[in-house]
């Protein structure tokens, strides 16, 4: 017996009411799966970007704290060549006040004619040759004159050698600090020369000084600044 027209009418509506509902079941899963693909790439997304801004990040951080060792770095530099150059000025200040104070050496007239005799005679055996002349300032000349023969005759007491010594009449020494018009100057001491001039013996008190001050300077260093001051200087 066939189905009435009603029958096929609530199977067709049943049918109908199965295709919507795996329809809507089918979307759902559709949905769902693009969903958590969506929410999968997003984490991705967010992931690989959190990466760049962390490597970016670390990337300025680098940079800064280059920047930092570098400024550090010449402000280190910067300070220790004005310590340097602070100490520099207060070693040539000590320097200076020692050639002032040579002047009064040369004021004290039996002092420094003694003097003067001890540098003749430390020059003639060091030069150790039989004809020596001996340059003088030109108000030492008078003294240094009388000193010939008393010198000339300790030399030979010393090394049983004679010496022809004699005074420069033409070359002087530059004249002592007093000269204000004169473009050197000369603390006193005396300069002696033989084979005509080609071997000279300088023991002026500027040139004894000096090489004094050179001998004396890591010590004078040390005295002033203390050990790791002046071990900085040679680093």
């Amino acid at each position: 017996m066939g189905m009435n027209e009603d029958e096929v009418q609530k199977q067709l509506d049943q049918m109908v009411k199965f295709i919507y509902r795996e329809a809507d079941e089918k979307a759902s899963e559709i949905q769902a799966k693009a969903q958590e693909e969506a929410s999968i790439e997003k984490s991705r997304i967010v992931m690989e970007e959190k990466l760049k801004i962390a490597k970016d990040f670390e990337r300025k951080e680098k940079t800064i704290e280059t920047k930092i060792k570098i400024a550090y770095s010449n402000e280190l530099n910067h300070s220790r060549l004005q310590t340097l150059k602070a100490r520099d000025e207060g070693i040539q200040k000590i320097l200076s006040e020692a050639h002032k104070r040579l002047t009064s050496v040369s004021k004290d007239a039996p002092t420094y004619k003694k003097l003067l005799e001890e540098l003749i005679l430390q020059g003639l055996l060091k030069l150790r040759e039989p004809k020596v002349s001996i340059v003088c300032r030109k108000q030492d000349k008078s003294i240094v004159e009388s000193l010939v023969s008393s010198s000339a005759a300790k030399y030979k007491a010393k090394t049983g050698e004679t010496v022809d010594l004699e005074v420069d009449k033409q070359i002087y020494l530059p004249p002592g600090p007093e000269e204000l018009n004169s473009e050197e100057i000369c603390s006193g001491g005396v300069l002696l020369s033989s084979n005509q001039g080609r071997i000279i013996c300088s023991n002026t008190l500027d040139a004894r000084l000096a090489m004094a001050f050179e001998q004396q300077l890591p010590l004078i260093r040390t005295t002033l600044f203390g050990k790791s001051l002046t071990r900085m200087h040679y680093d």
